[in-house]
């Protein structure tokens, strides 16, 4: 059985990244609780944001989708300001980070061009009840906001990738001796509304029964008050939750795993065209690079392999053969080694 409270991430990240998690717990916010000042260095996830491919303009051109995101000269996403790992909004500067954030950032770079991604990129908070929504009416033009990818969701919208893999994971009071891991789940259970966690929960904890939250915040104190015994989503969002709040922790092995997906609307033409730029980044090195200054730098471990695109029923291959379709930016560089483990990514 594994447990992982906030002492016990700290001591697991080393001392390469410590910093940046002390960084990242350094102010507090007004419900009192620890909150990012810096989550991650913000040269580092600048070069890792500017230094990726852009899209020769036939390619932009050729893509309905594509072209009306450069005439507009920004990428309106769905999103979160609130996940420090994975796209957090600094209240000083207003500067958005993180993995997620960052994938958006370099996908508005290879349609508009440039070498500032982050003006590039307008953020709509959005939750798990309002991301297929958003992109059906079409406030938004993409939602990268840890989507996992299913086939009843893609019956709506369609999704490109996936680029990253989760799992579910369980967190509890920090006191809490009684839940173990997923066989011992048992009465309420706090999930995020319309997430794929519900789903989760009932086919590996039949005897738990969920109890939806419209977001994270709501989620964690529901156990934090012990409104409920647990509260199961994907582990990275609470990896994230664990590092400024020490009065809960994670419990358990992983299970159900998460495909996330870039959700774009349906039938725009726009999923083999990110499907590309996935495809393109991923070779190149930049995902990697996004990786080393996002979750790596906050959490450490190697970089996981990504996610084979299209390998996930609601997903894709729509794209991925034209991956040489597009011109390399200036600066960037040589791809980087593959790494085969995805220990990031699970409890080890």
């Amino acid at each position: 059985m594994t447990t992982l409270s906030r002492r016990g991430l700290l001591a697991t990240t080393g001392a390469v990244s410590l910093a940046g998690v002390l960084a990242a717990c350094a102010d507090t916010g007004a419900d009192g609780k620890a909150v990012a000042s810096s989550s991650v260095s913000d040269a580092d996830y600048d070069k890792a944001i500017n230094s990726g491919p852009v899209a020769a303009d036939n390619v932009v051109a050729a893509s309905t989708w594509a072209a009306a995101v450069k005439q507009a000269g920004k990428l309106v996403t769905g999103g979160t300001k609130t996940s420090e790992v994975f796209s957090w909004e600094d209240s000083k500067t207003k500067k958005i980070s993180g993995f997620d954030a960052a994938i958006a950032q370099a996908l508005a770079r290879y349609i508009i061009g440039g070498d500032d991604a982050r003006s590039l990129l307008e953020v709509q908070q959005v939750t798990s009840d309002t991301r297929e929504t958003v992109l059906v009416n079409g406030t938004v033009k993409a939602v990268v906001a840890t989507y996992t990818i299913t086939p009843e969701r893609a019956k709506k919208i369609d999704f490109a990738g996936p680029y990253y893999a989760s799992s579910q994971a369980i967190l509890v009071k920090a006191d809490n001796q009684d839940i173990t891991g997923v066989d011992t789940l048992t009465g309420d259970v706090a999930v995020q509304s319309n997430s794929s966690s519900a789903a989760a929960l009932k086919k590996h904890a039949p005897k738990a029964t969920a109890k939806p939250f419209d977001t994270q915040a709501k989620c964690v104190a529901a156990v934090e008050s012990g409104q409920v015994k647990a509260y199961v989503v994907d582990q990275s969002l609470l990896k994230s939750e664990v590092l400024s709040n020490d009065k809960v922790k994670i419990v358990g092995d992983t299970f159900a795993e998460d495909p996330y997906g870039i959700g774009l609307p349906k039938d725009s033409g726009a999923q083999a065209f990110v499907n590309t730029f996935l495809k393109t980044i991923e070779a190149d090195g930049t995902w990697k690079r996004i990786w080393d200054a996002t979750i790596g730098k906050s959490l450490g471990g190697d970089a996981p392999q990504p996610p084979a695109i299209g390998s996930v029923p609601g997903s894709s291959t729509a794209g991925v053969d034209g991956a040489q379709q597009t011109s390399a930016s200036e600066g960037g560089s040589a791809p980087a080694s593959e790494q085969s483990s995805r220990a990031a990514s699970k409890e080890s």
